[in-house]
């Protein structure tokens, strides 16, 4: 299953995706920033990708969040590409007869199984880059 995400230049460093469903995203990474950077968006990116893998085995589990936020940061390299050597992703949770032990649970499952996301973090990637000359409009 493939999923494209094309991503136009608006000046500065500022960017916008826009999803095959249509839907929209601002990376921003300029002086006076409007969005998130390309590095914020991909902990945003973790963070709801497990948020909704766990929202979904408490609910499973019959015992459903009433409420739920994550904090979740990154530590970078010192040198290009400053890639992130560490990333914490803190679960806070409460609901009727939600425990530690069951948030725990379902926050490794949605970390080892479920999040495709944490997945791809954690794997080797094909990249492919490939050139398209932009051919002047008439």
């Amino acid at each position: 299953m493939k999923k494209t995400l094309n991503v136009t230049w608006l000046g500065e460093q500022r960017y916008l995706g826009v999803s095959e469903s249509g839907h929209q995203l601002l990376i921003d990474n300029s002086a006076v920033k409007i969005g998130v950077s390309p590095m914020e968006a991909l902990l945003g990116a973790l963070a709801t990708c497990t948020a909704y893998d766990v929202v979904e085995v408490m609910k499973k589990r019959r015992t459903p969040l009433s409420s739920y936020r994550i904090e979740v940061e990154g530590e970078r390299a010192e040198t290009n590409p400053k890639r992130y050597t560490t990333i914490t992703v803190r679960h806070i949770a409460s609901g009727e007869g939600v425990t530690a032990e069951a948030l725990e649970k379902a926050a490794h499952l949605s970390h080892e199984k479920y999040c495709s996301v944490a997945a791809s973090l954690n794997s080797e990637i094909v990249l492919e880059t490939l050139l398209e000359p932009l051919t002047a409009l008439v």
